[in-house]
């Protein structure tokens, strides 16, 4: 495990953010993991996700948002959320230039991802996998936030709970463009909980969301290989 500093330049000035790499051995792919509104790259969820990912030889590479860099609630405006994004894309490509390139997202950290994406294409990323895209606010059906899906230009993953109370699965599968895809994780509520009459465990779920990226990142690489 190794931290870094990220530098970042948006609209209203420059900022740094810190990350965490989880190092597989000899790796496979790289991924970059950003978080959602509620949490920071030490959440649980993400942790979990990045060990099982190293397990399967993926490198995973968390990152914070300037927000909860300085420990805010207060989520940051849209364009330092994207330049966020944009900036640990272009760093990790940069110092891990022979490794197949996947930008991640839990939640809110996915959707900007989308939008940095639909904004301009990020370099070198090689597609992107979105935990939970929260398709509208709780309670507030809408699609309005997937308008710009078509525009996001490289293939996609979508890894969505079937108990999401931010986009039902039929809802999300209506708005998805040509090329993306959807592996349905039965059971799972927006944060990837289950109920335990469900049968299944917290474990289980994580270790199907890690094979799926996984077998993602082999497959963009064998793409483009």
């Amino acid at each position: 495990m190794t931290a870094l500093r990220i530098e970042i330049v948006d609209p209203y000035g420059a900022r740094a953010v810190s990350a965490i790499v989880d190092e597989a051995k000899a790796p496979r792919g790289i991924v970059t993991l950003a978080h959602g509104a509620g949490a920071d790259m030490h959440h649980r969820f993400l942790v979990d996700i990045a060990a099982r990912l190293v397990e399967g030889g993926i490198t995973c590479v968390r990152h914070q948002f300037p927000y909860t860099e300085r420990g805010s609630r207060r989520i940051d405006a849209k364009p330092v959320l994207l330049a966020t994004i944009r900036a640990v894309a272009e760093h990790v490509r940069t110092q891990w230039p022979a490794l197949p390139l996947v930008v991640a997202g839990k939640s809110m950290g996915g959707r900007m991802a989308t939008l940095a994406a639909a904004e301009a294409p990020l370099r070198g990323v090689r597609g992107l996998v979105l935990l939970g895209f929260p398709l509208h606010p709780r309670g507030k059906v809408s699609t309005e936030r997937a308008l710009h899906l078509p525009r996001v230009g490289v293939p996609t993953l979508f890894l969505h709970g079937t108990r999401d109370a931010l986009g039902s699965v039929e809802r999300l599968q209506g708005v998805l463009p040509p090329g993306a895809r959807l592996q349905v994780i039965e059971h799972a509520d927006h944060g990837f909980d289950v109920l335990r009459r469900s049968g299944r465990t917290r474990a289980d779920i994580a270790a199907e969301l890690a094979l799926a990226i996984a077998g993602f990142v082999a497959e963009r690489a064998g793409a483009a290989g």
